[in-house]
């Protein structure tokens, strides 16, 4: 038996954070394969980072605002159409501050706060059918501790 480990088609790790306020979900526009695309904050998680400490991260990188996750939401995964595996944590965090004055990260166009109304009607512009499904969850009450998401460094 080979202890060599074929990476390929191994998922992409990725975390998402759906923050709430006022009756709105906050979200972004971002530049995907030449399209302008709404997410959620989202990103990859990096090297001796816990999932719970990239989903901060991704949030104020992407949108200036600092949040705190308060639960997991769900785990989800999904291949997209180029065949990349994604395995996403979601996360609900309230938010703590902001700082409009901070450069997003590249490919960012704007951070938004939208109804779900809102959000569901631009359904065809979604970059994934994980926005989608992560609000269904999220709206449905669906709240998991964040201690399932231990982090052992």
């Amino acid at each position: 038996m080979s202890t060599r480990r074929d990476l390929t088609g191994q998922p992409a790790v990725t975390v998402a954070t759906l923050v709430a306020g006022g009756g709105r979900l906050l979200c972004v526009e971002e530049m995907a394969a030449g399209a302008l695309v709404i997410n959620q904050p989202a990103g990859h998680l990096d090297p001796g980072e816990s999932l719970v400490d990239a989903a901060v991260r991704e949030t104020v990188e992407e949108t200036g605002w600092t949040v705190r996750p308060t639960h997991l939401v769900g785990v989800y995964q999904w291949v997209a159409e180029d065949g990349q595996p994604f395995l996403r944590f979601a996360f609900a965090a309230v938010p703590v501050s902001h700082d409009p004055a901070r450069p997003l990260d590249r490919g960012i166009e704007r951070a938004l706060w939208l109804t779900p109304t809102e959000l569901g009607r631009e359904h065809a512009r979604h970059r994934s059918p994980l926005v989608a499904r992560t609000v269904e969850d999220f709206l449905a009450g669906r709240r998991y501790p964040l201690d399932l998401v231990a982090w052992l460094p």
